[in-house]
C-alpha cells in the first residue's frame, strides 16, 4: 500500500523471520523507537539487546503477516509465529505509528498463544484478508466506535444489531462460537464466573476499507488486559471478528513506559 507499510512489514520479516534485527531496526526506524511490547527496551539498542538473543535461543522461526493495512501515519500488522517447528506459536497484533518520512517511531502490541481447538472451528488467523471498499473506510470507522463505545463500554447490549450481522458472524477468538448466540453464550459464562468484561479505555481505533481495528484497555474479572480487536464491515455491519489478547505487565516486566 506505501512505504509506512513495507517499513513495517521490512522490520518484522526481515528484522526477526529473517534474523537480521540489528539491520533492520537501523533501516526502518527513525530518530526515536518508542517501544511498548513486553520485555522490549526504548531505541534501537533495546530492540537489538532483546532480539539478538531471542534470534539465537529460537533459530527456526516462521513469521507470516496474514492482514495488514496503513491508516494515516499509522500500520497494522495481524501475524501469525511460530517457533522452532511448532514448539510455541503466537498470534500478534501489532500498531507502528511513522514519521514524516514514514519510518517507525512507536510500536505496541499485544501477543497471545495461537490454540489448534476452537470453539467456533475457525481459526485465530484464517478467513479473508484482501481490503475492499476503500471508499467507505471513515463509515466503518464511525460503526466499530459508536459500537464499541456504546455497546463495549456503555453496556447497551440491545444495541448489538445496529452493529453487528444477525444473520453472519464470523467468530476468531477461540473460546467464543460463531453468531451472535455464540457471543450470548460468552458472556453468560464470563457472568457465571462473576468475570465481567469491562472496556475501560479505547487508545487507537484504526482502520482501512472493510477492516477496522480498536485498541483498548479490558478489565476481565479483576485482570486488566491490553486488548486488540478487529473487525471486517459488510453492507454497513461487522460481519468478523479477531482479537488478540494480553495481561498487562507490571512495571519491572515491561520495561519500557508499558502496553499503552
Amino acid at each position: 500500500m506505501g512505504r509506512k507499510l513495507d517499513n513495517a512489514m521490512g522490520l518484522y520479516l526481515e528484522g526477526i523471520r529473517d534474523g537480521k534485527a540489528r539491520e533492520a531496526v537501523q533501516k526502518y526506524t527513525g530518530a526515536r523507537y518508542t517501544q511498548h511490547s513486553t520485555g522490549v527496551a526504548d531505541s534501537k539498542e533495546g530492540f537489538i539487546a532483546f532480539f539478538e538473543p531471542f534470534l539465537q535461543g529460537h533459530p527456526v522461526r516462521d513469521v507470516r503477516v496474514v492482514r495488514a493495512f496503513e491508516d494515516e501515519q499509522y500500520v497494522f500488522l495481524h501475524v501469525f509465529q511460530s517457533l522452532d517447528g511448532g514448539q510455541a506459536t503466537w498470534v500478534t497484533m501489532d500498531l507502528f505509528d511513522t514519521d514524516e518520512q514514514d519510518l517507525i517511531i512507536e510500536h505496541w502490541d499485544v501477543i497471545t498463544p495461537y490454540l489448534e481447538t476452537t470453539v467456533s472451528g475457525h481459526s485465530q488467523v484464517d478467513g479473508p484478508a484482501a481490503i475492499v471498499d476503500l471508499d467507505r473506510t471513515e463509515a466503518n470507522k464511525a460503526l466499530v466506535g459508536t459500537f464499541v463505545s456504546q455497546v463495549l463500554q456503555g453496556g447497551r447490549v440491545d444495541r448489538i444489531t445496529d452493529f453487528v450481522s444477525a444473520e453472519t458472524y464470523i467468530q476468531h477468538n477461540p473460546h467464543v462460537g460463531d453468531g451472535l448466540d455464540g457471543l450470548r453464550a460468552f458472556l453468560a459464562q464470563l457472568a457465571g464466573r462473576g468475570e465481567a468484561m469491562v472496556y475501560e479505555k479505547v487508545f487507537k481505533l484504526v482502520g482501512c476499507g472493510n477492516f477496522v481495528t480498536a485498541y483498548s484497555q479490558v478489565k476481565l474479572g479483576a485482570q486488566p488486559y491490553a486488548v486488540f480487536d478487529l473487525f471486517r464491515v459488510d453492507n454497513g455491519l461487522m460481519v468478523e471478528h479477531w482479537d488478540a489478547m494480553e495481561p498487562l505487565p507490571s512495571p519491572e516486566q515491561a520495561r519500557n513506559s508499558g502496553k499503552f
